[in-house]
């Protein structure tokens, strides 16, 4: 497993190494200890969350707070735009967004610490996502930042399409009005 960092300060991408033959192939997706020696940090997981999703749909910018989650993002099939936005105050990245292709066949993942928001936009005609988190959803701290916030200019790879986005992401604030995050990872 190799882990690469990104334009923002704490999120990974991780590639796998995979072992195959004439009869398929092998990897390992996650490994504790690695992900742990390359966050430089104890990282729990307590919940998995999968979705399944449309071409063209738009999810996020999601984030909680507070009970804020650390986020290991993988595909399972088809492929996605992947984008984490830090939204903690005093980090040397804060405002800033990073976006990666992670899809089936690449099988790459994105970890995203506590702290930042985190979308995605389906490229393929439908795409399955996992993810494993550190906190558990709670309704009453989920937020939403605007995917097209101004302020962030996302370089979302819609191709002049209209991305298709539930009622909630359609509401989101833009990051000037958005209760954030004091530091880096903690509370408001």
């Amino acid at each position: 497993m190799t882990f690469r960092p990104t334009a923002l300060a704490g999120v990974l991408l991780v590639e796998p190494e995979l072992f195959g033959d004439a009869r398929g192939h092998f990897f390992e997706s996650f490994n504790r200890r690695a992900l742990e020696a390359a966050a430089g940090r104890p990282v729990e997981f307590v919940q998995d969350n999968q979705s399944l999703s449309a071409r063209g749909v738009l999810r996020g910018l999601h984030y909680q707070l507070p009970h804020p989650q650390g986020k290991l993002v993988r595909v399972l099939r088809g492929e996605v735009f992947d984008v984490a936005v830090d939204l903690r105050r005093g980090s040397p990245t804060f405002g800033r967004w990073a976006g990666e292709r992670l899809s089936g066949a690449n099988r790459r993942q994105l970890w995203i610490p506590e702290g930042l928001a985190h979308g995605f936009l389906v490229l393929s005609d439908e795409a399955e996502v996992l993810y494993k988190v550190t906190d558990y959803w709670h309704a009453q701290a989920e937020r939403c930042i605007r995917w097209d916030d101004p302020d962030l200019a996302v370089a979302w790879p819609l191709a002049g399409a209209v991305p298709r986005l539930s009622a909630k992401d359609a509401a989101g604030l833009r990051l000037a009005e958005a209760p954030l995050f004091a530091a880096e990872g903690g509370g408001a």
